[in-house]
């Protein structure tokens, strides 16, 4: 199994920048797809962005596409998420996760999960 930390988080204003760290143990990174998910209040966690092992692919949801930026060293394994042009609405919790094959429906299936750091946007 591996294990995964979110770090980086934090209070922000708008249009300012942030990049998180999530630091793996356990197992090496390269051996499982990567992404960013996140959860504001009383909404449902949500897709942010993700990164193939070899980080040749790298999509990303409409509301942070030309802001964020997915990437991950897998020397140091450690997966990123460059935030910059933050808004309020992106305020959430962020969670990293892994994953290495899909679910029934051709989908990626993420199987392992940090406890996720907070990033609030402030106007």
């Amino acid at each position: 199994q591996v294990q995964l930390v979110e770090s980086g988080g934090g209070l922000v204003q708008a249009g300012g920048s942030l990049r998180l760290s999530c630091a793996a143990s356990g197992r090496s990174i390269s051996m499982y797809f990567m992404g960013w998910f996140r959860q504001a209040p009383g909404k449902e966690r949500e897709f942010v962005a993700a990164i193939s092992r070899s980080g040749g692919s790298t999509p990303y949801a409409d509301s942070v596409k030309g802001r964020f930026i997915i990437s991950r060293d897998n020397a140091k394994n450690t997966l990123y998420l460059q935030m910059n042009s933050l808004k309020t609405e992106d305020t959430a919790v962020y969670y990293c996760a892994a994953g290495s094959e899909n679910d029934r429906r051709g989908q990626p299936r993420y199987d392992y999960w940090g406890q996720g750091t907070q990033v609030t946007v402030s106007s």
